[in-house]
């Protein structure tokens, strides 16, 4: 029901990104997106290229007098570095140029696309790979997100997220959370809710940093106000949790995604790992009851159960180094250092931002599966109904 591409390289003219399915009705101005993409900027750790780009958002199509048509969504954020690269990143040809590749990378990065991409696409120049396979591309992402949580903010769902780890340091989860938790996170310049793990992290990015290293990092995201029954248990790929794994999966640089206590649960008795359910009143999302606990991090059977929705995602260092690691040259076939550009030391902070970009997108699509409708009104009616007749289930 709602899917989105995106287009446009690190250090090319833009990116862009169609959104189809949302429906007609829903409030949204530029504004919406471009707060998030500051969001997606900010960060301890972060190299120059956040300091040159300032994104926002030009929306291009499916947008009139401040509300969505039904038809999709185009929208464009610009790289104002484009006019140090635009002789680099040109599409047309350079007929007689005795360099037509400027800046070509032979010297591909372990841990990056680089190798993987040009052996696949019988390329000679990474920088054909590396330009599309940056992180920069979700830039786009985060839009396409924007857009989905503007919805799913008109049926009271939130979505934030915090820093938990950062190179080797953990954060103590605050109890009970905040109840707005990127108010809270982005005040941080980690976004991490422990000042005094932040302290700790911050001076372990300044010594990392003096290394020529990079640090990865692990980022919580929390959905509030879902109700239960989006997904489904009947086929493989309509569980959601298997939608958010391939989601968060998709992001530059992840290699792990746990839901609930996710890798914990294989270490527990079943006595400690399931939630017990009691009737509570007043609980309509949730049919009238509540889980004790919140160990399966909002999901059952590949449906959501009304209470919050957890999901960490663990990021790696950064595959740029400024110490590069050893490689190999793709031009001589011999040794070498591998490529070195502009880079972060970490970007865990802002990762936590995209995962919860991606998120939103798969839960506005579960939302679109469940409820429907070609107008925000429709699709509100058919929730407001659904709603009721969960929570009379169990009424008294």
């Amino acid at each position: 029901m709602i899917r989105f591409t995106t287009a446009g390289e690190s250090h090319g003219q833009a990116l862009v990104c169609i959104l189809e399915g949302m429906p007609a009705g829903i409030p949204l101005a530029a504004a919406d997106v471009d707060e998030q993409l500051a969001r997606r900027q900010q960060g301890y750790g972060r190299g120059r290229r956040m300091q040159i780009e300032r994104d926002t958002v030009e929306l291009l199509a499916g947008v009139r007098a401040g509300e969505t048509l039904g038809s999709p969504i185009a929208m464009m954020v610009r790289n104002r570095d484009w006019k140090n690269w635009s002789e680099i990143m040109d599409p047309a040809p350079h007929a007689g140029d005795p360099d037509p590749r400027r800046r070509a990378v032979t010297r591909v990065r372990p841990g990056h696309a680089d190798l993987a991409g040009v052996l696949k696409y019988d390329r000679t120049d990474a920088r054909d790979i590396l330009e599309r396979a940056s992180a920069r591309e979700t830039t786009a992402r985060v839009a396409a997100g924007a857009v989905c949580r503007r919805f799913l903010a008109e049926f009271g769902v939130r979505i934030g997220s915090h820093l938990t780890h950062l190179g080797g340091i953990d954060a103590t989860r605050p109890e009970p959370m905040p109840a707005d938790i990127n108010a809270a996170a982005d005040s941080s310049q980690l976004r991490t809710l422990d000042p005094a793990a932040e302290r700790a992290m911050v001076a372990r990015i300044d010594v990392v940093k003096r290394e020529g290293n990079t640090l990865g990092g692990i980022c919580e995201v929390v959905a509030d106000g879902l109700p239960v029954g989006l997904g489904s248990h009947v086929s493989w790929d309509r569980k959601l949790d298997g939608r958010i794994g391939a989601a968060m999966m998709s992001i530059p640089a992840v290699k792990g995604v746990e839901i609930g206590i996710g890798f914990e649960a294989a270490r527990r008795t079943g006595a400690e790992v399931h939630d017990e359910i009691d009737r509570e009143r007043d609980r309509p999302l949730a049919g009238n009851v509540r889980r004790r606990t919140n160990r399966a991090g909002g999901l059952e059977g590949g449906m959501t159960t009304g209470e919050p929705l957890v999901v960490r995602v663990a990021m790696k260092p950064i595959s740029t180094l400024m110490r590069p690691l050893q490689t190999v040259d793709l031009a001589t076939g011999g040794p070498a250092a591998a490529t070195a550009e502009r880079s972060d030391v970490t970007a865990a902070p802002a990762m936590g931002v995209i995962a919860e970009a991606m998120l939103a997108i798969v839960l506005a699509d579960a939302f679109m599966e469940k409820f429907g409708g070609d107008s925000l009104n429709e699709a509100r009616r058919n929730y407001d109904g659904y709603v009721s007749h969960v929570a009379a289930r169990l009424a008294d």
